[in-house]
């Protein structure tokens, strides 16, 4: 075999490893790694080998996918047709000759019409309407199974879950999930805010919100619109062209892209497109390119589909938005919630119709990754067009003596030691009064799982931290009325009732106490445990981190976030600061139970039981001696699995921990299960 060949051979299976390694990041992960013109560029370059030697073409070869497998975890459903994909045009020119392959199999020189809409750059689904009622929705997946993910698609607001009209009996829609623009930015910017990474494009998110099995984001699943653009089988009566099917689609309720028009050819085409491309920017949701399908649909019968692609449709891709410019400087920027997320100041450059100067680089681990340095030469990216990203360092350009950037050991800001608790990848400032973190420090204190202090909302919040009124958490309860009737719409009776509220809320508990703090992983489970396990706070404060280890529930994370807490000075003197201003809690009796069939035994519970909440299960456990925790660890005696149990059964079953369903837990607290 010639060394020509052999090499073709190598480069098919290298391709196909490379594009099934990133298409199981983009849609099972939703951490992409290149772009999409990078993925588009190599799926050419291995359809182009295999067309010239379609021998060597490998079953496992992306070409032969129209979308991943379905995850686990998800119920699988069987479309009934296909879901395709589309072939793409990188150009005008590749538009212009796909119009020539359809009228030449039409044999006609006839000019065709086409149904022109935006490619909007989101998630495909099915959704199947019985009786004009939602029965199931679907994701893509490999084209003839997707996901049913009906009960996260119910939660899409625009989506209609009865139709409106005369739909037929049984109906399949096929259209698009996407995270408008402005919802993208306000997601991305509480995932920054609370030390995750952002997402890196609107597609990404909306995918992922679908496919949540547990802990699922409803206010990220309602801000999802789903735009129809297609039926799944035959057309309705009425209905001789895709133009003409919007319109049914819209009749029965379906919001579709406002954005549609008729071309009458394809010069026609070619302007939409240009005008699509230069308006892309102002749209409210993100759009990759433009679909066009021949509009008259016996014509599209007439051209038939192809394996994986309609011979009636195309899609005409935008180019890449991406520029290159330089690193000029890295700083560390403090978050409400205290992280330090490192930041490039870059040498100003126009990005996608903006100009862009900074980019966040969002945590020690990415800046590794990417091993990003000041005066490195980068590829910069406007991510779903809206946040700017580093896409990578064009190393070649990179200039001697070029040092590694790490985040400070100290807060910018109040300059207290940073914290990196194993296994996050956020550093934090762990300061309560840090001024960058000051006002979301005062708003988790006045919350109602905390102190609960009732009037003291976001707006007078602010007033007070920026008028200086509030420079340490425990200065809430150094208010006086004249300072807030002095504040805007405050006056005497509400500065009154505010006042009140304060007063109440300094007799409180110490789980409520522990919570109010602000302590990383400390919520109402955790603060429960602490709280029956110490009694009172001088114990916990004074516990080494192996102490806090060894108690039941609490694992080695939790554990050093408590010790880095109490440890830093600052903290353990605005816990003394609160308590000189009457803020007073009962020490809590360390519980012993020196009797019944589960004492010493820990239970964590996931899942559904039948007719028993999970508070009822947990009074229950505890009544008989045993305890309740919310994390599964190396000290979890028994996991208790109800109907749909979460992540916490697949730790049990990697630690190897017994797990019991609900029989079994009747049986143990019965006192006759082996245990």
């Amino acid at each position: 075999m010639p060394d020509g060949i052999h090499a073709d051979r190598r480069r098919m299976d290298q391709l196909v490893g490379e594009l099934n390694r990133h298409a199981h990041l983009y849609y099972v992960e939703d951490r992409p790694e290149i772009s999409d013109a990078e993925f588009d560029a190599l799926f050419r370059e291995l359809q182009a080998l295999e067309e010239d030697h379609p021998e060597w073409v490998r079953p496992d070869s992306p070409t032969a996918r129209i979308g991943p497998p379905p995850a686990e975890g998800f119920a699988n459903v069987a479309h009934r047709v296909p879901m395709l994909s589309l072939d793409n045009a990188m150009d005008v020119d590749a538009l212009r000759a796909f119009d020539e392959r359809v009228r030449r199999v039409l044999h006609t020189d006839e000019p065709i019409a086409y149904a022109a809409e935006p490619k909007l750059d989101g998630a495909g689904v099915e959704l199947v309407y019985e009786d004009g009622h939602l029965a199931v929705g679907s994701t893509r997946g490999d084209g003839h199974t997707g996901e049913d993910v009906t009960a996260n698609l119910r939660a899409v607001w625009n989506l209609p879950l009865e139709l409106t009209g005369d739909p037929p009996p049984q109906l399949s829609v096929r259209g698009e999930i996407v995270l408008p623009v402005e919802a993208f930015e306000r997601l991305n910017t509480r995932r920054l805010e609370a030390g995750e990474e952002a997402f890196a494009n609107p597609r990404n998110a909306a995918a992922g919100a679908l496919r949540q099995l547990h802990n699922v984001d409803r206010r990220r699943l309602g801000a999802l619109h789903f735009y129809a653009y297609a039926l799944g089988e035959s057309r309705p009566a009425g209905a001789d062209t895709q133009m003409e099917i919007l319109e049914k689609l819209r009749a029965w309720g379906f919001a579709t892209s406002p954005e549609a028009e008729l071309c009458d050819d394809i010069e026609g085409a070619v302007a939409y497109h240009a005008r699509m491309q230069e308006r892309r920017n102002a749209l409210a949701v993100e759009i990759d390119g433009t679909v066009f399908k021949v509009n008259r649909l016996a014509l599209q019968e007439d051209l038939g589909t192809l394996s994986r692609a309609p011979r009636w449709a195309i899609a005409c891709k935008f180019p890449p938005q991406q520029e290159t410019t330089v690193v000029e400087a890295i700083h560390a920027s403090v978050g409400r919630t205290g992280a330090l997320t490192p930041v490039a100041a870059l040498r100003p450059v126009h990005v996608g119709g903006v100009t862009v100067s900074n980019v966040s680089l969002h945590n020690q681990d990415e800046i590794e990754r990417k091993d990003v340095r000041v005066g490195d030469t980068v590829v910069i990216q406007r991510a779903g067009d809206v946040i700017p990203q580093v896409v990578m360092v064009v190393k070649p350009r990179r200039k001697k003596g070029a040092r590694k950037y790490h985040l400070p050991k100290r807060c910018p800001v109040c300059k207290t030691p940073s914290v990196r608790l194993e296994g996050e990848a956020v550093t934090r400032c762990p300061n309560l009064d840090c001024p960058a973190q000051l006002k979301n420090n005062v708003r988790h204190l006045a919350g109602r799982g905390a102190l609960d202090v009732d009037g003291l909302g976001e707006k007078l919040i602010d007033q007070l931290v920026d008028a200086g009124n509030v420079k340490r958490i425990s200065d809430v309860f150094r208010l006086d009325r004249d300072t807030l009737v002095g504040l805007e719409r405050m006056a005497g009776k509400s500065a009154d009732n505010l006042l009140a509220a304060v007063e109440r809320a300094k007799q409180t508990t110490l789980a409520r106490f522990l919570i109010a703090l602000g302590i990383r992983h400390v919520g109402q489970g955790v603060a429960d445990l602490l709280a029956e396990h110490f009694g009172d706070l001088d114990p916990l404060m004074a516990a080494t981190q192996e102490e806090l280890e060894a108690v039941p529930g609490i694992g080695p994370t939790i554990a050093e976030s408590l010790a880095r807490f109490f440890a830093e000075e600052r903290n353990r003197s605005e816990v003394d600061a609160l308590r000189s201003h009457g803020v007073r809690f009962e020490a809590a009796a360390p519980r012993v139970a020196h009797e019944g069939p589960l004492v010493g035994k820990t239970f964590v519970l996931t899942g559904t039981l039948e007719g028993l909440t999970r508070d009822e299960a947990k009074l229950r456990i505890q009544a008989a001696g045993g305890r309740v925790t919310n994390s599964v660890t190396k000290k979890t005696d028994y996991v208790v699995a109800g109907a749909e149990p979460g992540s916490k059964l697949r730790k049990a079953e990697e630690l190897e921990i017994e797990i019991v369903d609900q029989a079994g837990l009747e049986a143990l607290l019965a006192g006759s299960a082996a245990t």
